[in-house]
């Protein structure tokens, strides 16, 4: 695990979202980027499809970003090896 310097507007912005949502500032940051990462990897699918695919991927261990960007186009691919 590493430190990630953000600015100070950034860390207000994921305090009041986390908040809002019952999350840890830690754990809405990994949130907005796990969304992000997926946004590019896959920019055809829409929020629900994210969502949709986030929830897969908790359940089949984990999202794993070799694994899904492996994936053929459109159809984004989930680890069974665990978390990462």
């Amino acid at each position: 695990m590493g430190i990630v310097k953000i600015s100070d507007l950034m860390h207000e912005n994921l305090r009041v979202a986390g908040s809002a949502l019952s999350r840890s500032i830690n754990a809405q940051a990994e949130h907005w980027m796990r969304v992000g990462m997926l946004t590019e990897l896959y920019p055809e699918l829409n929020h629900r499809e994210i969502s949709q695919l986030l929830i897969r991927a908790e359940l089949a261990g984990g999202l794993d970003i070799s694994v899904a960007a492996a994936a053929p186009a459109g159809k984004p691919r989930t680890s069974s090896a665990g978390k990462h």
